[in-house]
């Protein structure tokens, strides 16, 4: 099985992953905060032997946190398998995971247990089933924190009951440029759900990436609360859809993902707001198949790509990017600009679009090259067309190109 952010699934143009978490504590040992690194060891150790005695058809492998280097713990953050917290603490704490990265068991971050199962596309029921099938197993070996009233005890209060939060991960440009977003928004969290942004604060997100989730844990059973993020879900898919297909038939909307996409792959310089925008526009005309690019593999730019510019690992981002513009971009684009310039008519709305993208690449390339080769991008800045709000003078007093 592939790792979910390289693999396609059900609903994959618009659901990225889907996550099943569970939360458990042990009922003979403090939560984990009130643990000491001795006590912490103890509960990590019991946990594994567990798992490899009860089910060792999953292929778990043990991890101790404390013998990752600082740059491991982010790899796995970023690819949503550990919490970000969990990668900057790291003493006494330790990671079950599968060579596939389908199911993740974080020890003693906030709870003593973390149970995670994340697939591609809409899975959750197939990500319940393998969470339940896991702690089971754990339930017949060890003593779980239990109430009768408040069901599974855990460290936050908001976790009392099932214990249980399950979440997809949603692509929706559409429905956030079309403002219908916070409307939505507002209906779902009356109905028990939350959408926030994956990336960033509340619910504005980077790349247009959400997060949707279940908020109730107390008085309701898991099945009912995966059926019923299940069934919104479904709606929000077919309303994105439904507002792509609007917006992508606009000539204007075209233009701005051809352009994304030529500086995508001419660009030295981005942003981090920059790229992510980028490449939400990209995955967008893909998913819509205005472009003819995999989206598995904007995925898997978009999960390698955010945390690292966060903790400013250029060197990450520079060979995520080369790789993506170079493997994916080189081999597809040029060949669609030869033909609809070559081919198509002289006023052609496809053909003023390539010119509009290639002269966008130019724009941007001779400014960011400026720095490097003053005098040969001021000759190339004084022989082409400029933006009103261009200084024609000279290319270096001019800002970097943003979309």
């Amino acid at each position: 099985m592939s790792k979910w952010y390289v693999d396609k699934g059900e609903q994959g143009d618009i659901v990225l992953s889907t996550r099943v978490r569970l939360a458990r504590n042990l009922e003979e040992y403090p939560f984990p905060c009130r643990l000491d690194t001795a006590g912490k060891i103890k509960v990590n150790e019991k946990v594994r032997d567990t798992l490899l005695s009860c089910a060792p058809e999953l292929g778990l492998h043990y991890v101790t946190m404390d013998s990752l280097s600082r740059e491991q713990a982010i790899s796995l953050a970023e690819r949503h398998l550990i919490s970000p917290e969990f990668a900057s603490v790291r003493e006494g704490r330790a990671l079950m995971l599968t060579e596939d990265e389908t199911v993740g068991i974080m020890l003693c971050e906030e709870d003593h247990i973390r149970v995670q199962v994340m697939k591609s596309g809409l899975a959750l029921m197939d990500c319940y089933v393998l969470a339940d099938k896991i702690d089971s197993a754990l339930d017949k070996k060890l003593n779980f924190a239990f109430d009768e009233r408040l069901g599974y005890l855990t460290q936050c209060p908001t976790n009392l009951g099932t214990a249980m939060r399950a979440s997809v991960m949603l692509h929706l440009p559409a429905l956030r440029r079309s403002g219908q977003l916070s409307v939505l928004s507002s209906t779902i969290s009356k109905l028990g759900l939350s959408l926030r942004g994956a990336y960033g604060e509340g619910r504005e997100s980077r790349g247009d990436i959400y997060q949707l989730s279940n908020q109730i844990t107390l008085g309701i059973t898991e099945q009912a609360a995966i059926e019923n993020l299940q069934s919104i879900t479904r709606q929000l898919v077919t309303q994105e859809r439904a507002a792509a297909e609007r917006m992508c038939a606009d000539i204007a909307m075209q233009d701005k993902i051809y352009r994304a996409l030529g500086i995508l792959q001419s660009a030295r310089v981005l942003t981090c707001d920059e790229m992510m925008d980028l490449i939400s526009l990209v995955r967008l005309g893909s998913a819509r198949g205005i472009l003819n690019i995999p989206i598995e593999k904007l995925n898997e730019l978009l999960v390698r790509c955010e945390a690292a510019y966060k903790d400013y690992e250029f060197l990450t981002v520079s060979h995520a990017v080369n790789d993506f513009c170079v493997v994916t971009l080189s081999s597809l684009y040029l060949d669609i600009i030869k033909d609809r310039l070559y081919c198509d008519g002289k006023d052609s709305a496809s053909r003023r679009s390539a010119q509009s993208a290639l002269w966008m690449i130019l724009d941007a390339m001779t400014k960011v090259f400026a720095p490097i080769l003053a005098f040969t991008c001021d000759e190339i800045w004084l022989q082409m067309p400029h933006r009103t709000e261009d200084d024609p003078r000279n290319v270096v007093l001019n800002q970097m190109t943003k979309p």
